[in-house]
């Protein structure tokens, strides 16, 4: 690895549900996405099967300030719920 900043380690594709990744240098974050799993989520006030995933940021904070992680984090949820911002 040369050069790199952030990393995204996908160990959902192996049925991990949640788990935090170690920063590997150079990088200042890397993002830990685990599997999607079906469980009971309120939608316009009545329970039914969702789908949901787990995202883990972990910074450097040498470099990244957790609050700009967090709207990161912010950001990435909002076009996985709704794929279609991300065309606007």
């Amino acid at each position: 690895m040369s050069g790199s900043t952030f990393t995204v380690s996908n160990l959902g594709m192996f049925g991990i549900d949640y788990f935090t990744s170690i920063i590997n240098q150079p990088n200042s974050a890397i993002l830990s996405v685990g599997a999607i799993v079906q469980k009971p989520v309120v939608k316009n006030g009545e329970i039914v099967v969702g789908n949901t995933m787990k995202l883990t940021l972990a910074c450097d904070h040498r470099t990244v300030d957790g609050a700009t992680g967090a709207e990161f984090l912010q950001t990435l949820r909002g076009y996985i719920e709704n794929p279609v911002t991300m065309l606007v």
